[in-house]
């Protein structure tokens, strides 16, 4: 599955995660994370996983992370994709 269209998911609250999906000819993920230098390489495996779950093969994901636990971050992919897909016939 590829992202069709532009979408976001979640807030810049304290403790949550934005997450910006578009359209792209592979798949890129980019993390700005306010504790990116402890947890980045798990963010990362969090959303890679969520990705792979959701058969996405191409697409841009920006990510704005406040210090998200794994729950909120999947469940933030999880939505992006789901409003960032392709229509089913």
């Amino acid at each position: 599955m590829k992202i069709a269209r532009r979408a976001q998911a979640g807030t810049m609250q304290s403790s949550d995660i934005m997450v910006f999906a578009e359209p792209g000819d592979e798949l890129i993920i980019e993390i700005d994370s306010t504790v990116a230098k402890q947890y980045e390489h798990l963010i990362r495996a969090k959303i890679t996983e969520v990705i792979e779950r959701m058969n996405v093969t191409s697409g841009i994901f920006r990510i704005k992370d406040r210090g998200a636990l794994d729950y909120a971050i999947a469940a933030r992919v999880e939505a992006v994709i789901s409003r960032a897909k392709e229509q089913e016939a």
